[in-house]
């Protein structure tokens, strides 16, 4: 845990959840610009007065880890992340610096947003295309006085980024880079019209992606989630790998995404109970779809919102599928991987077993064999390579 100083006073922060081991910080330089600018007279007069609780007059759009949301709790902001660790950062963060988790209110990139929007602070996300979704989402609260600032490191704004800003919500510029980060701001020009985004996309697999038995016909992305308009090569990989299974047994889709593996599984042995595990909001609401589109809806099936494997009960599940993350935002790291290997390892019962799909130069038979004791290559190429680990 470190302590970032805001012109509101310190504030003690850490990812979410909170690891010992971990040397990421909860904030970067983008962070600390955008609160500084914040903190100038001339802007402190735009921030709405310190409400008994949250308006809605001041909207954080992206904040990864609560950073901004915290330091400006005093102003009832209300939070908007497609990220439930995101939020659960933020509640922890809360409690650590003893604010009432009543002083922010916290919505999902699924949820409504507010009807009027006097501030608007976006942490620009690494994707463009959930950036997008969520500008077409807020335009219509957005008014002639609104004040819009964004803010990232110089490697996450382009002239892309730029033209989204421009394009649905109005002219736009940027400020000097200070410590590789910028900020963007964003005039609104309400003659431009409210339309609605593009999301969510829908394409049809390809004919060789999977096998005939477990191939879905159609699926469906939310913005946001991985390879949104095509199927991703480890994905294709790993559909003509998955383990051939017939019996009843409790399956999950961990880092489901769109949920095309689960719904492979689930149409290739209808007596599997698929559950589809992400902490992207919008991931979950794919993958379900997804599965409404090819499975037949009386088909049992769970979809839940979660860090990891939390919610689902030790020794309960016989099969675990996983194609995790190797990216926490712009940090590469494998701290999501070894997570999700200690959570499937808890909840399979002996004997359950563990199939993954990573980047071969990753080395995950290393940590899966010092978990599990065992680990077999079931499947490989020269970029992927499939594992399979059994809970002995």
């Amino acid at each position: 845990m470190n302590r970032l100083s805001t012109a509101w006073g310190d504030v003690a922060l850490a990812r979410y959840p909170e690891d010992p081991r971990e040397t990421l910080r909860a904030w970067d330089a983008a962070d600390e610009y955008l609160l500084r600018r914040l903190a100038e007279d001339d802007m402190r007069a735009s921030l709405p007065s310190p409400p008994a609780a949250p308006t809605g007059s001041l909207v954080v759009l992206g904040d990864r880890w609560g950073a901004l949301t915290v330091s400006l709790a005093a102003y009832g902001p209300v939070q908007i992340t497609d990220s439930f660790l995101g939020q659960s950062a933020t509640r922890a963060a809360l409690a650590r610096n003893g604010v009432e988790e009543t002083a922010v209110r916290m919505l999902s990139a699924r949820d409504t947003p507010p009807a009027r929007i006097d501030v608007l602070l976006v942490r620009v996300p690494k994707s463009l295309a959930l950036l997008e979704d969520q500008l077409h989402r807020l335009a219509p609260a957005v008014h002639a006085d609104t004040v819009i600032i964004g803010t990232g490191m110089v490697t996450e704004i382009h002239t892309s980024t730029l033209k989204l800003f421009e394009r649905i919500i109005g002219p736009t510029r940027t400020s000097l880079a200070v410590r590789k980060a910028r900020l963007i701001f964003c005039t609104p020009d309400t003659s431009i019209p409210r339309t609605a985004g593009p999301w969510p996309l829908r394409y049809a697999l390809p004919d060789d992606a999977g096998t005939p038995g477990g191939r879905p016909g159609v699926i469906v992305n939310h913005a946001g989630i991985f390879c949104a308009d095509r199927l991703d090569i480890g994905t294709r990989f790993f559909l003509k790998n998955l383990p051939a299974r017939h019996d009843a047994e409790r399956v999950v889709d961990l880092g489901c995404g769109n949920g095309v593996i689960g719904t492979a599984v689930a149409l290739a042995n209808p007596r599997a109970e698929v559950t589809f595990v992400d902490e992207s909001f919008s991931a979950v609401a794919s993958a379900e779809a997804t599965y409404r589109e090819n499975v037949d809806s009386d088909a049992p099936a769970a979809f839940l919102i979660a860090d990891g494997v939390s919610g689902i009960a030790d020794g309960s599940v016989d099969l675990v599928l996983n194609n995790p993350p190797f990216h926490s935002h712009r940090a590469t790291t494998d701290t999501t991987a070894r997570r999700m290997f200690e959570g499937a390892r808890r909840v399979l019962r002996p004997g359950g077993e563990l199939w993954v799909v990573g980047n071969r130069h990753l080395g995950y038979h290393v940590r899966l064999r010092r978990l599990f004791g065992n680990c077999e290559v079931m499947a490989s190429d020269p970029k992927f390579v499939v594992l399979r680990a059994v809970r002995s």
